[in-house]
């Protein structure tokens, strides 16, 4: 049985008792485990939070300071197998946890009351959105100071502490308020058990004045979780799987493709598994890059409507069954709800339900049980990957420049390509970087992060801090735009002091691209930077960092043999200047669509009368909205 959290395969077991922490509730304890006692300066609620942490595999913690998280600042410090990352602001932090839950399966952040809670409420926000479990701990008021009408520092002026309880309610799968001892062991030791088997962040409000108080139950080692995992409905699992194998074997020529959603539902050696025995054409949705092997045999690509890579919607939206893995709709991911897709063709898997055209829905059924069984009941058909082949022409090459061309954004991704190899990983921040790195062919075991269902901007920096901290044995590739830069650069710092060795291109065509393609205006634009100067000024002699501006393509390959050869073991900053309008044909063709689903008319309600035809109407127009397949009409999901 799976023993490891989320992705991460080096965190062990402590005995034999404990069993797939990536899933299921806290189940009882075996009498076999005998956890050692320790002294009471160590039996502090501060120190069993922190050896919690180290248990399921966070080894470094993003941190910013305040002064009702100190003292607990001080314990997680003392407990040795535990790092902590100082980052400039919360929200870095935030996303510095993010992209670390994204390498090792779980990430954690300490803030403090209110203005750093609120400050990091929407990294928090963008896990949720992505499914990633993030512990985001808040060091909150003295216990005494609850229940009073005394008014704090830090707080919006009033005597309630809840507004940022309020807050995090929506984003987070559990909250913990620890305001005494009695119940904290219970509350942090469920709220850290819910994020791993819901993979979603949650919030730990720690009182100020507690976390050095000893008390009996920290006084062991905690006990390893024994979460028991989920468990699939055996006779629905059997009946979904029946009507899968039929529905999919009478096809003449389905395909497959993976969503983003086989992370959380930690189903992606399953969904390989049903791609080797199906035969079947393999394509992935955008959000799911790097969730799936490129390398597979009959891997075709990106499916992302129009603006899918090359020959791969045409195989899809012509298939007459496809197979939908974990996948999420919304207006990006369909590219303003323009997929050419059809209710009646299609098997929707999520993490726990499964639907079958237009019915039957079967509930209570884990996605990877179901592909394992389904893998075992299919036909191998190969048709519509040897349609794929047979239509295939091979990309042109950019045309190549004369000597000193400014250099055009396409030339710089044909070089990208080569610097990729089981050793680096590419994080792509919101912008056209999610276009041209969608393109790059992953080579085996090759890392690949972006953040699509939240796109927020700014994201990268501080997700390339934490991704690179989970895995310091890969060297991060990093694309960001000069825009989303311009949010978050300061924890390029945080990178320095921690070592790291990151390639950061920074994208510098002068403003908000993407937000361009959609609907430009003067605010698009920015004030330029000299970003390189920028990073020079925050390198400041200190660690080991190296920087280049980049104008034309010779320029670019000697950055390039530079930061992979005698600058290897450094940061690299390379900032690339290029044109204002040098965007992928992607970005054009997705931002035109996008803003027209983002200007559609609003529409004239209907007047609803009881009992009537108008309320049959209004019901009707409303499943329409939900869902809309038919002749070629846009594939919607909420």
């Amino acid at each position: 049985m799976d023993t490891k959290i989320g992705s991460l395969d080096t965190c062990r077991p402590t005995s034999n008792d404990m069993i797939n922490p990536t899933n299921g509730a806290v189940a009882a304890i075996q009498s076999s485990v005998s956890p050692t006692m320790i002294n009471a300066s160590e039996s502090t609620l501060g120190r069993h939070l922190a050896r919690r942490l180290v248990q399921i595999g966070v080894t470094d913690v993003f941190s910013v300071p305040g002064d009702f998280n100190l003292t607990l600042l001080d314990h997680l410090i003392a407990e040795p197998e535990l790092n902590l990352v100082g980052c400039c602001n919360e929200l870095n932090a935030g996303y510095a946890a993010d992209g670390y839950a994204r390498s090792r399966g779980v990430g954690a952040c300490v803030v403090t009351f209110t203005v750093g809670g609120l400050s990091v409420l929407n990294a928090i926000a963008g896990a949720y959105s992505e499914n990633l479990p993030v512990i985001c701990i808040v060091g909150g008021p003295n216990s005494n100071d609850y229940g009073t009408n005394r008014i704090l520092h830090h707080t919006i002026g009033l005597p309630d502490f809840s507004q940022e309880l309020a807050c995090f309610q929506t984003v987070t799968c559990f909250q913990a308020v620890v305001n005494n001892l009695e119940d904290a062991h219970e509350l942090i030791d469920t709220a850290i058990s819910t994020a791993l088997k819901e993979s979603k962040p949650v919030y730990i409000s720690i009182s100020c004045n507690l976390s050095a108080i000893p008390h009996p139950t920290f006084s062991r080692e905690p006990v390893p979780f024994s979460l028991t995992p989920k468990l699939s409905n055996k006779l629905g699992l059997e009946a979904a799987v029946e009507a899968a194998a039929e529905f999919l074997n009478k096809a003449v020529k389905p395909v497959l493709v993976g969503g983003p959603k086989l992370r959380p539902a930690h189903a992606g050696e399953a969904f390989v598994e049903l791609a080797d025995a199906s035969g079947y054409a393999l394509a992935i949705m955008p959000s799911a890059k790097g969730l799936v092997p490129e390398h597979h045999p009959h891997f075709i690509g990106t499916y992302w409507g129009a603006v899918s890579t090359a020959f791969c919607a045409e195989i899809v939206e012509s298939a007459d069954a496809y197979l939908f893995a974990g996948p999420i709709f919304n207006d990006y991911s369909s590219v303003g709800y323009s997929l050419l897709l059809k209710k009646e063709k299609a098997i929707i898997v999520q993490p726990d339900r499964v639907v079958i055209a237009n019915g039957p829905a079967f509930g209570c059924i884990l996605m990877k049980d179901f592909l394992s069984a389904l893998a075992k009941r299919l036909k191998c058909n190969t048709t519509a990957y040897d349609n794929y082949h047979r239509i295939f022409v091979p990309e042109g090459q950019p045309l190549r420049g004369a000597p000193k061309e400014p250099l055009r954004v396409n030339v710089l991704f044909q070089h990208i390509q080569k610097m990729l190899s089981s050793e680096t990983a590419v994080i792509a921040e919101t912008g056209d970087s999610w276009f041209n790195c969608q393109k790059l062919k992953l080579p085996r075991g090759c890392g690949y992060e972006f953040q699509m269902q939240y796109g927020s901007i700014g994201w990268s920096v501080g997700a390339t801090l934490g991704y690179a901290q989970a895995v310091p044995e890969k060297r991060v590739i990093s694309f960001i735009g000069d825009g989303s830069f311009q949010v978050t650069a300061q924890d390029v710092s945080t990178m320095l002091r921690c070592g790291q060795k990151t390639i950061i291109f920074l994208i510098n065509n002068g403003g908000y691209t993407i937000e361009v393609e959609i609907h430009d205006g003067p605010y698009n634009v920015i004030k330029n930077w000299n970003y390189t100067g920028l990073v020079d000024a925050i390198h400041n002699g200190e660690g080991k960092c190296w920087t280049a501006k980049v104008f034309c393509e010779e320029d670019l390959v000697e950055a390039i043999e530079t930061a992979t050869g005698s600058k290897k073991d450094s940061l690299c900053f390379i900032e690339v200047i290029a044109h204002k309008d040098d965007t992928s044909k992607e970005l054009l063709e997705w931002g035109s669509r996008v803003s027209a689903a983002n200007s559609r008319p609003k529409t004239n309600p209907l007047i609803v009368t009881s009992g009537g035809s108008h309320q049959r109407r209004a019901k009707e127009q409303s499943a329409q909205q939900r869902w809309s397949y038919s002749k070629g009409t846009s594939f919607k999901m909420d």
